[in-house]
């Protein structure tokens, strides 16, 4: 599959099992999962994609470097890992975080961040991440990367709760700034 194709059709799944499925009529159940015949259907019914068959989404699925979505292990639902602007409950369970965690940012968001700390914007969760890689890359998504340090440990032990995505993202409802070292 050539790449431009399988980044259209993961943009498309990111954008309707993470923030607007209404936007084709899918609709999630509680933890974000959707039937993949009822997303194939809706998909191309809306008309805004080339066909979507199941050999297409798996493909998208099993090649994504960054596993961005999750398929039930009877092969009939799909959802997204993390990102969701919309509210789902992913059974995330509490995780004890390394001792650092790192998150990626543009350098015009550190003002903002400096008087208010991470906060998820309109997602569910403040993502962060176990490298200077990843949050690099993340961070010049957005313009001038800057990495914040996160004291991830030191917040578990005041009493704030972590959890890891699927995919081995780390995610918190917010950071204040006393925990990030700029």
């Amino acid at each position: 599959m050539a790449a431009s194709k399988h980044d259209k059709i993961s943009k498309f799944l990111s954008y309707v099992l993470r923030h607007k499925p209404e936007a084709i009529g899918l609709t999630l159940d509680e933890q974000g999962w959707a039937c993949i015949d009822e997303l194939i259907s809706k998909a191309n019914q809306s008309g805004d994609m080339a066909p979507l068959d199941r050999s297409l989404i798996l493909a998208v699925v099993e090649s994504s470097d960054k596993k961005r979505f999750a398929i039930s292990a009877d092969g009939i639902r799909i959802r997204a890992n993390q990102g969701h602007s919309i509210n789902v409950d992913l059974q995330l369970k509490p995780v004890i975080p390394p001792e650092f965690l790192y998150h990626g940012t543009a350098t015009r968001f550190l003002d903002s961040i400096l008087r208010e700390g991470l906060k998820p914007q309109q997602r569910q969760y403040v993502h962060l991440s176990t490298d200077i890689e990843t949050a690099t890359a993340v961070g010049q998504r957005y313009g001038k990367p800057v990495i914040l340090k996160i004291k991830a440990l030191f917040m578990h032990e005041q009493g704030f709760t972590f959890y890891q995505s699927e995919n081995g993202v780390w995610l918190a409802e917010s950071v204040p700034n006393r925990y990030i070292k700029f």
